[in-house]
């Protein structure tokens, strides 16, 4: 699924393109998980703001001259989406069977390609009204904001009874830390991913929130992972996966310690960890 730093690797290859470009058509495929909520045709001719993250959503927002900020399209890859962006001359490559949206624009075409189809595009007045605040409303803080707190962190966690990985995974205490990255940063930080989150200190916390954004920050600088269907928006595959240091190593030896890597399940998800790195 791509997570985080995949959905802020697209926002940085589209935020150029996009900005400023107008809207020629809108081409819809088969459904994803929610119509767009209005008729395609009613967005031509609207230019294309500046693009924004918020969690895993992308946030379009899209301008007329009689009314400069307002409406837009909330977009989230779901579980095996990408956006490919193909820029003029010429128009893009007739739709595949898994290419269920193309905006249209007097710079290019911007397409989604989504195999599971749990993806979504989805118009909304603005994006701190429905359907995009509701979708957005429960999310936690932005890793990268500087604002955010080791306090506000520990303090949020001593809330949680759940284990501390599947905390992570939920995306409201922080956003952003998705199954890899979730592994990962517990494993820079030895904190076990079973433990209770409200039984991590502060200094423990403090040193996981550390450890999540210099992992996150990684991901960025490598495009992100590609474990199967993401690729930006440019066609290149992430390359976080190949630096792992325990997702995806079970039963390998811990490059730190030298211990086996083990491999378990959490709320159906794997988890990968080193029992001599990371104790309860």
């Amino acid at each position: 699924m791509p997570e985080m730093p995949e959905v802020e690797v697209t926002r940085r290859g589209l935020a150029g393109p996009l900005r400023g470009a107008r809207v020629l058509d809108v081409r819809l495929g088969r459904p994803l998980r929610w119509p767009l909520g209005c008729d395609p045709c009613s967005l031509a001719g609207a230019l294309l703001g500046e693009v924004s993250r918020r969690g895993k959503y992308l946030w379009l927002p899209l301008h007329r001259a009689d009314a400069p900020a307002g409406p837009g399209l909330l977009l989230h890859l779901g579980m095996s989406g990408s956006l490919a962006w193909h820029a003029r001359p010429g128009p893009a490559a007739p739709p595949g069977p898994h290419d269920h949206f193309d905006l249209v624009t007097d710079r290019g075409t911007l397409r989604l390609n989504d195999p599971r189809r749990f993806g979504a595009v989805l118009w909304s007045p603005a994006i701190d009204r429905a359907p995009a605040a509701t979708l957005l409303q429960g999310l936690g803080a932005e890793p990268f904001d500087g604002g955010y707190t080791a306090e506000q962190f520990h303090a949020a966690l001593q809330r949680r009874r759940a284990p501390i990985k599947q905390v992570l995974l939920a995306g409201d205490v922080v956003v952003g830390a998705g199954n890899i990255y979730a592994c990962e940063a517990l494993f820079a930080a030895a904190v076990h991913p079973a433990l209770r989150a409200h039984r991590l200190s502060r200094p423990r916390a403090a040193r996981l929130l550390a450890a999540l954004r210099s992992t996150l920050a990684r991901a960025l600088e490598v495009g992100g992972s590609t474990l199967r269907d993401f690729s930006d928006v440019h066609g290149a595959s992430g390359a976080f996966q190949a630096e792992a240091a325990v997702y995806g190593r079970a039963g390998l030896a811990c490059r730190r310690c030298g211990a086996t890597v083990r491999r378990t399940v959490q709320g159906q998800r794997a988890t990968y960890f080193c029992p001599g790195c990371q104790r309860r």
